[in-house]
């Protein structure tokens, strides 16, 4: 795992996980038009924190978390955020 995948992981503690997957793709996105060199990453985090939010409630939690990572270090981020209803049924 990349220091910045550990980094990620860490700081998306504060959301308390309780399913957690972060997959680094930005070996796929290499030399496509706009990356300036951050990394790609597709993410799922389950949590009850999530419960009753919206889509976009859930997914701003997660990029505050992570905020000043998307000034050169994350390029992209897909975000699946789920509680644990969702997931777990």
């Amino acid at each position: 795992m990349s220091d910045l995948a550990a980094e990620i992981k860490q700081r998306l503690q504060d959301l308390a996980p309780l399913h957690l997957e972060l997959e680094d793709e930005s070996h796929l996105h290499a030399g496509h038009a706009g990356n300036r060199g951050g990394a790609h990453f597709q993410l799922l985090i389950v949590s009850n924190v999530f419960a009753h939010q919206s889509r976009v409630a859930r997914q701003r939690m997660v990029q505050e978390c992570l905020r000043d990572l998307f000034t050169g270090r994350i390029h992209a981020l897909g975000i699946k955020a789920l509680s644990a209803d969702e997931f777990f049924g």
